[in-house]
């Protein structure tokens, strides 16, 4: 089954549903594919590599970022960009430059325009309430995104008495997730797989020069 342009936004409206609804559980994957053209396919039966698998997170629709799928080369002009401010926030909430490097790889690949459909916008992914948390009015601009992120990530840390684990899967599924949980990992797949994602990019960064 393929959506055409025309079917878009009803498709985007139905696919949680799949996925969430409470008759029963759907496990097919969904795929989207951009065409030279800037038309947007989604579909669950992918006709050439150019598909690309989605994951449904918290935030939303996220096109999947699997530690083995990120090149780190491909990165590298962006982590550079703003290797500066990263280190300059993680400085002042003292938190570790890999760590946050770590956060911003999963979440949007050094991206500054990224925008989930559940309104996550930006390198840390900031949504609505959580930028108005931070006083970060644009979450497009860099610098006020990664400040409002890192402090975010350095509260998390507190609640949860400097838990790296939690705090990251706080950071991915909410903070509320983990305490209704027992203050342990959400069972969802989707978290678990991140807070790996993540722990795995922060040991690599931690062997480089950021």
């Amino acid at each position: 089954m393929t959506f055409k342009p025309q079917q878009i936004l009803a498709a985007c409206v139905v696919l949680p549903v799949l996925w969430w609804g409470d008759v029963r559980p759907v496990h097919a994957d969904i795929y989207k594919y951009v065409d030279k053209y800037g038309r947007v396919y989604l579909t669950d039966r992918p006709e050439h590599a150019g598909y690309k698998r989605l994951v449904r997170t918290w935030k939303g629709w996220s096109q999947s970022r699997g530690a083995a799928s990120v090149n780190y080369r491909l990165l590298a002009a962006n982590r550079k960009r703003f290797s500066r401010t990263i280190a300059q926030a993680a400085l002042e909430r003292a938190l570790p430059t890999a760590l946050v490097h770590a956060v911003i790889t999963a979440e949007s690949a050094y991206d500054p325009d990224a925008i989930s459909t559940a309104g996550a916008v930006g390198l840390m992914q900031l949504m609505p309430a959580t930028a108005e948390r931070y006083g970060v009015r644009n979450r497009r601009d860099p610098v006020a995104n990664i400040a409002g992120g890192t402090e975010y990530l350095k509260d998390l840390l507190g609640m949860f008495n400097n838990d790296l684990v939690l705090a990251i899967a706080a950071y991915n599924a909410g903070e509320g997730a983990v305490l209704k949980h027992g203050r342990k990992i959400p069972p969802h797949e989707e978290t678990q797989t991140y807070v790996k994602r993540v722990l795995k990019f922060y040991d690599d960064y931690k062997k480089m020069s950021l």
